[in-house]
């Protein structure tokens, strides 16, 4: 009778291999959703340089309509307001340069991004990418960075060329004016979030963003300067990120005291509306 071989046994990880392959995956992980939110970021910025009229309203812009408000208005030179002591001291189109700044933020923030967003939903681009690490909340950061760049860049081309052609006056207090855009872009960008959020189709985005455009317009002081309009649109205004934004800009331009109030409403909007636009988001 042949004896049966004896199963040679199967050799053991030792424990540090085992720690190893227990380990592995998790930094693997990390290091793919890091990687999709950077190649995300890379993709919307070459989509909105290759898009000429997107390049345009994200950059050129504000630089345009500011130029042409100062050599083309006639009141371009006149005092900004009479009724306040501040804003007597520079010239009409020195404040209506924060306005043209929120202007820029919400033509893209309430325009453009949700739009865009509602397009890549409608034709099954986030159906696709709800399949990858890319979540909502990277979405939406990516599109926030790429245009929160765009927008700086054209902020300060603005301010060059209003310098150069226009003589406005800088402002008194420049840091305060860029944490109130950095604050304006944040909350101007989530209540756009909510739209992008659920919007089902590139005309309902459409629709709800130029909405809210036309409205944040007019508490920011587009067609008519907050400063001479009813105190009860004033105090609205307040509470509204674009209105926020143009007080908040406005104060620190001429050096008034710190816009705490208006800093405050900014920043509670953008902590609340993006969460809330990540957690209602839709894929499809």
């Amino acid at each position: 009778m042949t004896p049966t071989p004896t199963p040679t046994p199967t050799p053991t990880a030792t424990p540090a291999a085992a720690r190893r392959g227990a380990l592995a995956p998790a930094p693997a992980t990390e290091h793919r959703r890091g990687g999709a939110l950077a190649r995300m970021i890379v993709s919307e910025a070459r989509l909105l340089v290759r898009d000429p009229a997107a390049a345009f309203f994200s950059l050129g812009f504000p630089v345009v309509l500011l130029t042409v408000l100062g050599l083309v208005m006639p009141w371009a030179d006149d005092p900004f307001s009479d009724q306040d002591p501040l804003l007597a001291q520079i010239t009409a189109i020195t404040g209506y340069t924060p306005i043209v700044l929120s202007l820029a933020i919400a033509t893209i923030g309430l325009s453009s991004f949700p739009v865009t967003v509602a397009t890549y939903r409608q034709r099954g681009v986030l159906r696709r990418l709800s399949t990858t690490p890319v979540g909502p909340a990277r979405l939406l950061v990516a599109q926030v960075l790429v245009n929160l760049a765009a927008l700086v860049v054209a902020a300060a081309l603005a301010l060059v060329s209003a310098v150069v052609v226009l003589d406005i006056e800088l402002p008194r207090q420049p840091w305060t004016v860029a944490l109130a855009f950095l604050l304006a872009v944040l909350s101007v960008f989530g209540l756009g979030a909510l739209i992008a959020a659920r919007a089902a189709t590139t005309g309902a985005a459409n629709g709800l963003g130029m909405t809210a455009y036309f409205v944040s317009l007019f508490f920011a002081g587009v067609w008519l300067p907050l400063p001479i309009m009813p105190e009860a649109v004033q105090t609205v205004a307040t509470y509204l990120p674009l209105g926020a934004a143009t007080q908040a800009m406005t104060d620190a331009w001429v050096g008034a005291p710190f816009p705490t109030q208006q800093m405050v409403v900014m920043a509670l909007w953008a902590a609340v509306a993006t969460p809330v636009a990540v957690r209602i988001f839709r894929w499809s």
